[in-house]
């Protein structure tokens, strides 16, 4: 899935695009109005998030200019600006939600994965119908899994992840496979860094994440899905 980010502080762009890249997401980044109205033509991205204070064409207009041609795709306004007046001016243009800075990484990761739970049921990106891994019930249009009662929330690659194992359930999925598939090719992550967020999910998914039920680890090799 692919998002735009415009947004023109230097450090605050670069921290977007990495907590959106560590869920799973394709960033696309602009510095200005201007780059940004270029890319979104040009890469059609899925949703965006928009600075309102940017030289040049600032995010009102960028977001009135999207809106003209494209009144679906969801638009995230992320800003300094904490006005009542400021917040209703961006709904009133057709903004989804408004993030304000400064802002913490659990606020801006509830609010995107909401955004991405609408993308999906609106353009199938995932597959509408659940399915189960064990006693876990996996939705990805939702970014769900279940287990009786208890409901946890899971990253886009979480589910990226998920879906592979059991598409192959039975088979040994290697790390190349995995960082292809869940990763991207044009995303070299170190082998330690799947290590890490398998181990991540399994505290989230599994009964006990020591004695792990639904991703094994294949040792030298990858890990599987009995099914």
């Amino acid at each position: 899935m692919k998002v735009l980010i415009a947004e023109d502080d230097r450090n605050i762009r670069a921290g977007l695009e990495e907590i959106l890249r560590d869920e799973g997401y394709d960033t696309i980044v602009a510095e200005d109005g201007s780059r940004a109205l270029e890319l979104f033509r040009q890469e059609s991205p899925e949703f965006i998030c928009l600075d309102i204070m940017m030289p040049g064409i600032d995010g009102y207009e960028v977001c009135r200019e999207i809106r003209r041609t494209d009144p679906e795709v969801p638009i995230i306004f992320i800003t300094a600006k904490s006005e009542e007046v400021d917040k209703v001016v961006g709904l009133e243009l057709g903004a989804d939600d408004y993030i304000l800075k400064p802002f913490g990484v659990h606020e801006v990761l509830a609010r995107i994965r909401a955004v991405t739970r609408r993308c999906m049921k609106r353009s199938g990106h995932a597959s509408p119908t659940p399915f189960t891994m064990g006693d876990l019930e996996i939705f990805p249009a939702e970014l769900r899994a279940r287990r009786g009662e208890q409901t946890m929330e899971l990253s886009l690659r979480d589910v990226k992840i998920l879906q592979l194992l059991h598409r192959l359930r039975g088979q040994v999925v290697d790390r190349a496979a995995l960082f292809r598939e869940c990763w991207g090719l044009d995303h070299i992550p170190h082998s330690r860094s799947l290590d890490q967020h398998v181990s991540q999910l399994r505290k989230r998914i599994e009964r006990d994440p020591k004695q792990p039920r639904i991703i094994r680890t294949v040792h030298g090799a990858g890990y599987r899905y009995e099914g």
